[in-house]
């Protein structure tokens, strides 16, 4: 992808949207070279980066930081930023403040959470140029809300909600929607519905796209094993190995080899 208006391309054309995480210049430039179509700078970054309890700890400094790092190992790539724990919520002001000091720092298009309570917002976003994804179902923002990590949508009235939510940030201008934790049912019936790509994560495989955690696709957690995602490697234990031969390497003294050492 090149720009934003490729998301409405692949929607139209049922072309499955590839989205990823990236916190850091070097993961970014690796996901840049692979056929991944765009890269997420979540506010996950707080807990997979930064060891921190839960997403509410992201700070816009934080998110500025690594912002900038994945647009430097990926210059031309489509980058989304997530906007950190009220910024939008505190007035039109403050969100268009750091939603612009996002893009500036290298950001496409900026990920928001939830509707209700900042419509405003994302109209004024949008209408100020400044690029907008949705993000529903399970919102880590308002986890302590939520009453933890749940799918959410399961009773009539919640998908009721879910459903109108999509259709008022597709009104607002949002170019695309995030749907998390869902049944895969209501994540049908919402990319049904809507004109809009909405991308995946828990939500079944009938979106427009997936999303996922980097860190989590390639398994560098070992004790992290969320049920809707998917290990391709066990990086963690191939980096275990790695870093195992080389202190027996280091200790043997078969590092550095005569070809390693400076003249």
């Amino acid at each position: 992808m090149k720009s934003i208006l490729d998301f409405a391309r692949a929607h139209r054309e049922a072309q499955p949207i590839v989205m990823v995480t990236a916190y850091d210049a070097t993961m970014a430039r690796i996901v840049a070279a692979s056929e991944a179509d765009a890269i997420l700078v979540g506010d996950s970054a707080a807990m997979v980066v930064h060891g921190l309890p839960s997403t509410i700890h992201a700070t816009l400094e934080m998110m500025v930081l690594h912002t900038a790092a994945v647009r430097r190992g990926a210059p031309e790539a489509v980058v989304v930023a997530d906007m950190p724990f009220i910024t939008f919520r505190r007035g039109i002001a403050e969100a268009v403040r750091a939603a612009g000091v996002l893009m500036q720092a290298g950001a496409t298009a900026v990920k928001l959470e939830g509707v209700t309570g900042h419509e405003d917002v994302v109209s004024h976003l949008v209408g100020s140029g400044i690029p907008v994804m949705g993000h529903l179902g399970l919102t880590p923002q308002s986890v302590n809300q939520l009453g933890g990590y749940r799918l959410q949508g399961r009773s009539e009235n919640d998908a009721a909600k879910l459903l109108a939510a999509s259709l008022r940030l597709e009104e607002l201008g949002a170019f695309a929607l995030v749907l998390e934790c869902v049944p895969a049912a209501l994540a049908e019936q919402i990319t049904r519905h809507r004109s809009v790509p909405i991308i995946g994560i828990g939500a079944g495989a009938a979106t427009s796209g997936q999303i996922l955690v980097l860190n989590d696709l390639l398994g560098l957690d070992a004790s992290f094993r969320p049920k809707f995602s998917r290990r391709y490697r066990d990086g963690h234990g191939e980096i275990l190995a790695a870093l195992n031969e080389y202190a027996r390497d280091v200790r043997t003294a078969r590092f550095p080899a005569r070809a390693e050492v400076l003249a």
